[in-house]
């Protein structure tokens, strides 16, 4: 039998050996018992003689059943029958475990997508709120200016005015939260919040010139 099928994709000669197994492990079928010959088995099944064989041809190897000329097939083994059984319930628990595992990583995936998108979302609008309050205000760095070549960190910009920059306007592009070590050139936009007083220490401090 295939490693890892569940019962919804056995074929017709797996499922048969199955319930063969089944009935023995029931006491429907003991061991020393003729289950008939291939062609009976056939009839009570509905499958061709061939299907029968390979079914058979299982659970000989399995060592549940043994067949001999004239005598049809026999039950050879209980336990051997039981170990079959399992062995398929084993590899059924895998196959649903495993089909149940790449279910919650493709939903993993698309809740994964779907946050991103929900934080873009947010950034987006939350940024949009940003730039219509009235203490949001952006400040141009002339090209004389002593912050050209300086970075958000040396220029001590929060410390000396006690505004913030929450992003730097470069090239039509805006930089969110931009790092300490981003330096500053000549016509960047300072996107900056505070209070009045510290957004008019922090021009003064942009108009120095070098």
């Amino acid at each position: 039998m295939a490693p890892h099928k569940s019962l919804s994709v056995l074929s017709r000669y797996e499922q048969i050996a199955l319930d063969i197994a089944s009935r023995i492990l029931r006491d429907e079928y003991k061991v020393g018992d003729k289950i008939f010959g291939r062609s009976t088995l056939a009839g009570r099944y509905k499958v061709s003689p061939e299907t029968i064989r390979r079914a058979v041809s299982l659970l000989e190897d399995a060592g549940v059943v043994e067949t001999a000329a004239g005598m049809g097939v026999i039950i050879k083994s209980k336990k051997a029958a039981e170990s079959y059984f399992h062995q398929f319930r084993g590899q059924q628990a895998l196959a649903e475990l495993q089909e149940k595992l790449s279910q919650l990583f493709a939903e993993k995936r698309r809740l994964d997508e779907e946050i991103e998108n929900t934080a873009r979302q947010m950034v987006s609008y939350l940024w949009g709120m940003l730039n219509n309050l009235q203490y949001l205000e952006k400040i141009e760095i002339p090209e004389n200016s002593w912050l050209v070549g300086q970075s958000l960190s040396s220029s001590r910009i929060r410390s000396e005015t006690g505004a913030t920059v929450v992003a730097i306007e470069r090239d039509g592009k805006e930089y969110y939260s931009p790092s300490s070590d981003m330096v500053f050139q000549a016509g960047d936009l300072l996107h900056v919040v505070g209070t009045v007083e510290a957004k008019g220490l922090l021009r003064r401090l942009v108009e120095r010139e070098a």
